[in-house]
């Protein structure tokens, strides 16, 4: 994955996005080159849920989904540097954006539709329980309509193109020196 090249954080670096994105994979990836551990949010739900999200979603709704996903990122945001991969829907919660302010760098992994219904047209991971309806293309142009105003608040946005994930790895990494940069001029 490359070795450790980038200057030590003192802060949890929070990928936010749309599924497909990039966030679990660009996330490995930066934790490496960053030298802290790696957590998605997701993993973490599931461990604490004792189930899968699909499994979750479907025996509890998505407002419990939610509201537990809330509590285990706000828990999270209270540990140690790390980069942290949140689901698509977590940053718009009001309350894990202003935890996400107070205690990480938020970092949207913006893609475009078509990169987006690629990668997720090609995933073997078939567990999304907000793709269940069939229709891929209308369900992603419907979240990109409602949730990328409030991804927009990050406070750095990466775009997350077709191709190798570790040249978004190097966008971040640079985007991240310039806001310390600019934090301490």
């Amino acid at each position: 994955m490359g070795e450790s090249v980038a200057a030590p954080i003192d802060r949890i670096i929070v990928l936010v996005g749309l599924m497909g994105a990039g966030k679990t994979s660009v996330g490995r990836w930066l934790a490496a080159r960053l030298d802290v551990p790696f957590i998605d949010t997701d993993a973490e739900i599931e461990r604490a849920a004792g189930c899968t999200i699909a499994e979750f979603f479907a025996r509890h709704g998505e407002e419990a989904f939610r509201d537990g996903e809330r509590k285990v990122i706000a828990r999270l945001l209270e540990g140690p540097p790390c980069v942290l991969a949140t689901g698509g829907g977590a940053f718009m919660a009001p309350e894990t954006r202003e935890a996400v302010r107070a205690h990480g760098t938020s970092v949207w992994l913006r893609a475009e539709l078509d990169v987006l219904a690629a990668r997720l047209g090609r995933s073997r991971r078939k567990t999304r329980p907000l793709l269940a309806n069939g229709d891929l293309r209308g369900t992603l142009q419907r979240l990109i309509d409602q949730r990328y105003p409030v991804y927009a608040e990050a406070d750095i946005v990466v775009d997350s193109v077709d191709g190798p994930h570790e040249a978004v790895v190097v966008a971040v990494l640079e985007a991240l020196a310039r806001r310390r940069h600019e934090a301490s001029a």
